[in-house]
């Protein structure tokens, strides 16, 4: 499949899929056997998005469309030269897809395991399962030497190739009974272990200077290059292991009260001894009670069940290792002697250490009801929830002056609070069939107990935008991941204004603006406008999702759509960079202020004005939206009526849309993303657009045959 965006020379994707499952039963049906495997080829190139380095997307949406594509010689432009300010230091964003996207790369999956199960006596099960997930990468990449701007261009062609490999091996064992005790209580049991094994290794190497200039010929061996520094050489490997054991117990009565109990303990080789195991309880019971005689022949519920649950599970996602002092080996600057500056082999501490890390447990409690009504074409679902994250696994806040990267702690809580429902409703009007299902949640996000002076557990710089602040954070109190800026009131529209916006004291706060910047709030009351006047001005955590489906029949034809969305968060976009003085904008900066009374929320646009370069409400933008996300329409010829049968007992072709309309205020190519921080071990990053690949719009023509 070729890619929306690079065309097929720096975009295509290719899938191959091989699956087989076989299940035999030895010994009168006492022994079953079997084995699932299946098998992914995948071989792909594409550009670079994600974050704002190296992000094809982001130039283009950021560059001056005054920049000129090509020299008078036909060649791409170079602007290290030029002198035109609007131009200076951008890059042809075309060119530089082009020169830094040139990659290919493969993998390959093999998924399987292969299982005995004995049943010795009747409801009594023995199941051994041992599984293996095996992954292999390979790719290799070429930049030729280029010159687009003072900030993108390389003095050496470089040639990448890499290869990693991961391997996990699972080992289940399940022990289950099922009994009666007297006529009316049934129980089921279930004792286990499971076993996991994980290993990954991974090498990289980088070199200059090869004999042709090509992808094809991208390979460590067509390099000459014997200059160390123009050579990088990375490898790793990393293991951890699973150990865990539990235990479940179901018991019904009359199939009316419902109970179940789990206990499981889980053992990890990621933390040090005496935190590796997390013991982890449920507990959940039931009562259907439209089985009782006073709701038997109700004539409104058909079905009744009402629940409540209780239970935890572990979180031990970090990096392996994270409680001791890992040692780094790089090339780093050492002065020795007289002589500066030499690179010298030296080895470092990678990471500060953390032995009391232990496992994030995640608490949830529950109360619900399942319903049905109107001869139970109606199913309604119904649920109230908390759930708690605690002894969050988060990165510590360290100074810079550590000298090591930050440690893992457990750093918190995080609580999550909200109800769903969900509707169904079925029925037919002769040989019309039709159902509507609708699905919404409503959900608060907070943090508390973070084990911090201040409460806080500090967001990174320099991820918005080049030389950009802090701007989103976890404190307690606040959502998680919360933008934190500046407020802002309008727009000064003359000087009159700027000199009657004074503190409590008297003191004009911003004695420097000019008519046309940006009104910044005064939040904390002093006397001036400062770091301390910072604020949340906006949740990337949406207040509700939500989604609905339709589907209906008549006759030979079919038709379905399916639609989600949220409301109540907002996003960020990093590529509209208001710091830039020339950058690129969407129109609706032809509304910016141009004059008292022109506008109260886009400031004037200068080359000398950098009143809004601070990062504030101007940034944040409404996320909310609804999205079409599929449309079918289908015909099935089996289903006409013939004088003879038709060959198949379903013929049905279709046509479906992906991806058909996104109804949104939000002026990005799409509302429906999900940023992390460029860092992997800050997960609690989201809502930012930095220009990410766009969700294509698909169109599909299909058929499906039964014999």
């Amino acid at each position: 499949q070729e890619g929306v965006v690079g065309g097929k020379d720096l975009s295509n994707y290719g899938r191959y899929n091989f699956r087989f499952n076989s299940e035999h039963k030895l010994y009168k049906d006492v022994v079953t056997i079997g084995q699932n495997l299946s098998f992914a080829y995948v071989d792909k190139n594409g550009i670079g998005v994600g974050n704002q380095y190296n992000n094809a997307l982001r130039s283009a949406f950021q560059v001056s469309p005054l920049l000129p594509m090509y020299d008078s010689n036909g060649n791409y432009f170079d602007t290290t030269n030029s002198t035109e300010p609007w131009i200076a230091g951008t890059a042809n964003p075309y060119a530089l897809m082009e020169y830094t996207n040139q990659n290919e790369s493969n993998n390959q999956k093999l998924l399987g395991n292969v299982y005995l199960q004995i049943e010795p006596i009747k409801n009594l099960t023995f199941k051994t399962t041992l599984g293996l997930d095996y992954y292999v990468s390979e790719g290799h990449s070429y930049t030729p030497k280029y010159q687009l701007s003072i900030y993108a261009n390389t003095a050496f062609d470089k040639v990448n190739q890499n290869m990693s490999k991961n391997k996990s091996i699972t080992w289940d064992n399940l022990v289950s009974y099922k009994f009666n005790a007297a006529e009316n209580h049934h129980f089921e049991t279930m004792v286990g272990t499971s076993f996991i094994n994980y290993d990954a290794t991974s090498v990289e190497v980088t070199n200059a200077d090869s004999v042709f200039n090509d992808l094809e010929h991208a390979w460590i061996d067509n390099t000459t290059n014997k200059d160390g520094a123009k050579i990088a050489i990375k490898g790793k490997k990393e293991e951890n292991k699973l150990m865990s054991y539990f235990g479940r117990l179901n018991y019904n009565y009359k199939e009316t009260y419902l109970l179940n109990a789990t206990i499981r303990a889980d053992g990890s080789s990621k933390f040090a001894p005496g935190n590796q195991w997390g013991y982890f309880p449920s507990v959940s019971g039931g009562w259907i009670a439209s089985n009782e005689d006073f709701l038997r022949d109700s004539k409104v519920f058909n079905f009744l069940k009402l629940r409540a649950s209780w239970g935890q599970v572990g979180n031990q996602s970090i990096r392996s290792f994270q409680y001791l002092a890992l040692i780094k080996s790089n090339n780093t600057n050492y002065n020795f002697g007289n002589e500066e500056g030499v690179l010298t082999p030296g080895a470092y501490p990678q990471n500060i250490s953390n032995t009391n890390v232990k496992w994030e447990t995640s608490e949830q409690i529950d109360l619900g009801l399942d319903a049905r009504f109107l001869n139970n074409a109606l199913n309604v679902t119904f649920d109230v929830y908390q759930k708690t994250n605690k002894n969050w696994l988060v990165l510590a806040p360290i100074l810079a002056t550590a000298g090591a990267d930050a440690p893992f702690i457990n750093g918190g809580d995080v609580v999550n609070k909200g109800v769903e429902l969900s509707l169904n409703y079925q029925n037919k009007i002769g040989d019309f069939n039709y159902s509507i299902s609708a699905n919404g949640a409503y959900n608060k996000n907070e943090v508390g107990k973070i084990p911090t002076v201040d409460g806080l557990i500090h967001g990174l710089n320099n991820e918005l935008y080049d030389n950009a602040g802090e701007f989103y954070r976890a404190e307690n109190g606040q959502p998680l991941g919360y933008f934190w800026g500046y407020k802002t009131g309008g727009v000064f529209q003359n000087q009159a204004q700027i000199d009657n916006y004074k503190s409590a004291n008297g003191v004009v706060l911003q004695p420097n603006a000019a008519p046309g910047d940006i009104i910044y709030v005064n939040t904390n009351g002093d006397d001036k406008i400062d770091a301390t006047d910072k604020t949340n001005i906006g949740n990337p955590n949406p207040d509700f999702t939500y989604g609905f489906s339709l589907s209906a029949s008549y006759k030979a034809f079919d038709f379905s759509l399916m639609a989600n969305g949220v409301a109540g968060n907002q996003l960020v976009q990093s590529y509209r960079n208001q710091a830039g003085a020339y950058g690129n904008y969407t129109s609706a900066i032809l509304d910016r202020w141009h004059g008292e009374g022109s506008s109260n929320t886009i400031p004037r646009v200068t080359e000398d004005n950098r009143n809004f370069t601070q990062f504030s409400d101007l940034y944040v933008q409404n996320g909310d939206f609804l999205r079409i996300s599929t449309v079918t329409l289908g015909f099935d010829l089996a289903k006409l009526k013939q004088s003879k049968p038709f060959f198949a007992s379903q013929f049905r072709v279709y046509f479906s849309v992906l991806n058909l309309y996104t109804f949104t205020k939000y002026n990005g190519m799409d509302p429906e993303i999900g940023f992390g921080s460029s860092n992997d071990d800050q997960k609690f990053s989201s809502g930012v657009d930095v220009g990410y690949y766009p969700r294509p719009r698909t169109f599909m023509l299909g058929l499906n045959v039964k014999l």
